[in-house]
């Protein structure tokens, strides 16, 4: 199957699970402390820019943003989702968009964040994907993306006693770092962690990129 199905299929799923995702991973950030370093630091060099959420989900970690005085834009491939992040954080910025069609202007961000959003992308759309984010950064730019490390592809239809349709593709480090490259990132930091013990039972590795030249 091509990848717009898999993205439309995501969208369906993401909207069916959209009210139990947000009570059961809403709170997820109170026990990530490298995560919430992670976005700490993101955050401190956009330097006052706005920072876009991508994959944001029922909105948590734009929220989480928002708090801390950074101008956050939450999108999501899910109308049920972003209709949920509205309504629990009606002060935040929310938007319905495709990660390869960002509703966003050219270099309308000082930092975007992508955590485990690429894993509903197959690794030829990761260079497509990448590039969207390198359109809608400044010449600063900073990026954040995480997700879930390894070559296979995990397909689900049933997910919280819901059916569903999704695919969740595991990506290696080099393949993630060489399409940031590929789009005109530079990759200053990488790192990779074992799940916290109410995750699932994945490696997880985050990617922190900057625009090349800046």
């Amino acid at each position: 199957m091509n990848g717009t199905d898999g993205r439309s299929r995501a969208r369906r799923s993401y909207d069916t699970v959209a009210e139990e995702y947000r009570e059961r991973i809403g709170d997820e950030l109170a026990h990530k402390p490298l995560d919430r370093a992670l976005l700490a630091a993101l955050a401190e060099q956009a330097a006052d820019g706005p920072v876009a959420d991508l994959g944001c989900g029922p909105g948590h970690v734009t929220a989480w943003l928002a708090a801390r005085g950074v101008r956050a834009v939450g999108i999501d491939l899910s109308p049920g989702m972003v209709a949920l992040a509205r309504r629990e954080h009606p002060a935040a910025d929310f938007r319905e968009g495709d990660l390869l069609r960002l509703p966003a202007a050219d270099g309308e961000f000082a930092a975007v964040v992508a955590l485990y959003s690429v894993i509903h992308l197959t690794p030829d759309e990761l260079g497509a994907a990448f590039g969207e984010m390198r359109r809608v950064l400044r010449p600063s730019g900073r990026a954040l993306v995480a997700f879930h490390t390894g070559q296979e592809t995990r397909r689900v239809t049933r997910w919280w006693g819901r059916e569903v349709d999704v695919d969740f593709h595991f990506h290696e480090a080099a393949t993630v770092s060489a399409a940031l490259a590929g789009a005109g990132f530079v990759t200053e930091a990488r790192m990779e962690r074992a799940p916290y013990p109410q995750e699932a039972e994945t490696r997880r590795v985050y990617v922190l990129a900057r625009v090349s030249g800046a």
